[in-house]
């Protein structure tokens, strides 16, 4: 929850539609520097004024948002791991070739979760009673 004084400063700094914008998917506003944008149309955004381990977020493209939505790089990024964005570090300008050029979702609870199973025979079974027919 941000106080009074700065929402009204973002109010001014960002506009009302990109307020209303940021009131609706983040719950907060937000005004800063774009610092770049992914493969996948996310932008990335940076605000040093702001209070420590809030100063950069992102604004997803879908709003059915995941963190699996970010490129790993990114990801790194966002949550405090290296200091600069992914457009200014040298690592990320080599040829990724391994990389996939779509965004794979995370299939955790869904079909596609990952689920273990055994093939070898349980060394207890489960009792299943014999009633003798009545007479």
């Amino acid at each position: 929850m941000s106080y009074i004084s700065r929402t009204l400063g973002n109010l001014r700094k960002i506009g009302l539609k990109e307020y209303w914008h940021q009131i609706n998917y983040i719950g907060d506003t937000k005004a800063g520097t774009l610092v770049g944008v992914d493969k996948f149309g996310n932008k990335f955004y940076e605000n040093n004024d702001e209070l420590p381990l809030r100063t950069r977020w992102v604004d997803y493209v879908k709003h059915d948002f995941d963190a699996s939505h970010i490129e790993p790089m990114w990801h790194m990024w966002i949550s405090y791991g290296v200091d600069q964005p992914p457009t200014q570090d040298p690592l990320t300008a080599t040829n990724r070739s391994w990389a996939s050029p779509r965004h794979i979702p995370n299939p955790t609870f869904s079909r596609g979760a990952f689920k273990t199973y055994s093939t070898t025979k349980p060394k207890i079974s489960s009792w299943e009673p014999v009633a003798a027919p009545r007479q």
